[in-house]
């Protein structure tokens, strides 16, 4: 098992010219103050698609810097090109890095039988454990339960998987065809309890990056069979979750982030900032929540 618990899709702030590392390293610094049991470095949630090749590798080495020996980093080196994918790990695992997060092929997608190949060849490349992520409202791919059951029996090191499909069916089998020898995390925050109670081994958050003490208290309450304190905390969090995806992530939770003087709070396009209606309600949610 990579991680336990609460571990965090984190934003990488920005600057109008470039990655704020100062900022960056204060987010690190929070997530380690707060609980945060891993850090999910250059995830959806990172926007590495609109950073250059050298933005993200400076990224992994800070993280890796501030947080090796204390939690696992994890790298997302996702591609929709099997090749680049198979390089990007390659290098995170010579930088240091505990873990790789891959997404599923985007854009010219792939059918089951090219995710097994994909997933296959890229577990061949690596030592490095690997959580195949399923979000298939952004790629259009949909990793099926019997094809990532296949691809972890199959590879060794591939061992878990971020389940973001919504669809809590699909999530039990999943559960239900890899018991005793691959992890399922939730991708989704409003769904994190419900996943642990059917024998997933965490979340993979991006609330997280905001309130890293609550999610890491609500998973620590659910692990400590305070299952009823657990409960509570999951509904009592579902408002604030819903203002964090009423646009695009990571949109909100970067504004959010501002709100917490923590970063500038800027998204690169073709993102644009939150809408001032959106604003207005994730702002009194999250006082709200953080109260």
């Amino acid at each position: 098992m990579i991680f336990q618990g609460s571990g965090t899709a984190l934003i990488t702030p920005f600057t109008e010219n470039g990655v704020d590392f100062d900022a960056y390293s204060r987010l690190l610094d929070f997530q380690l103050k707060n609980g945060t049991k891993a850090a999910i470095v250059l995830g959806t949630t990172g926007e590495p698609a609109t950073m250059s090749a050298e933005e993200r590798t400076a990224v992994i080495k800070l993280a890796i810097s501030k947080l090796k020996d204390k939690i696992p980093v994890i790298v997302g080196v996702g591609s929709n090109c099997t090749a680049t994918v198979i390089k990007n790990a390659k290098q995170a695992e010579e930088l240091g890095a505990d873990a790789l997060l891959i997404v599923t092929p985007y854009y010219n997608k792939c059918t089951q039988g090219g995710l097994i190949a994909h997933y296959g060849a890229i577990a061949e490349s690596t030592s490095l454990p690997i959580i195949a992520y399923n979000v298939p409202g952004r790629t259009g791919v949909n990793l099926l339960p019997a094809t990532f059951a296949k691809l972890a029996k199959t590879y060794s090191n591939i061992v878990a998987t971020k389940e973001a499909s919504g669809n809590m069916e699909q999530i039990q089998e999943v559960i239900r065809l890899t018991e005793g020898f691959a992890d399922v995390y939730s991708g989704d925050d409003s769904l994190t309890v419900a996943l642990l109670a059917l024998g997933g081994k965490g979340i993979i958050s991006v609330a997280s990056n905001v309130i890293p003490k609550y999610v890491a208290e609500m998973c620590d309450n659910f692990f400590n069979n305070d299952l009823e304190t657990a409960r509570k905390m999951q509904l009592r969090m579902l408002p604030f979750v819903k203002a964090l995806f009423s646009e695009v992530n990571p949109i909100p939770v970067k504004y959010a982030s501002k709100l917490l003087g923590l970063t500038s709070g800027i998204v690169r396009l073709p993102l644009t900032e939150m809408t001032e209606e959106n604003a207005k309600i994730l702002k009194v949610l999250f006082e709200e929540i953080k109260a």
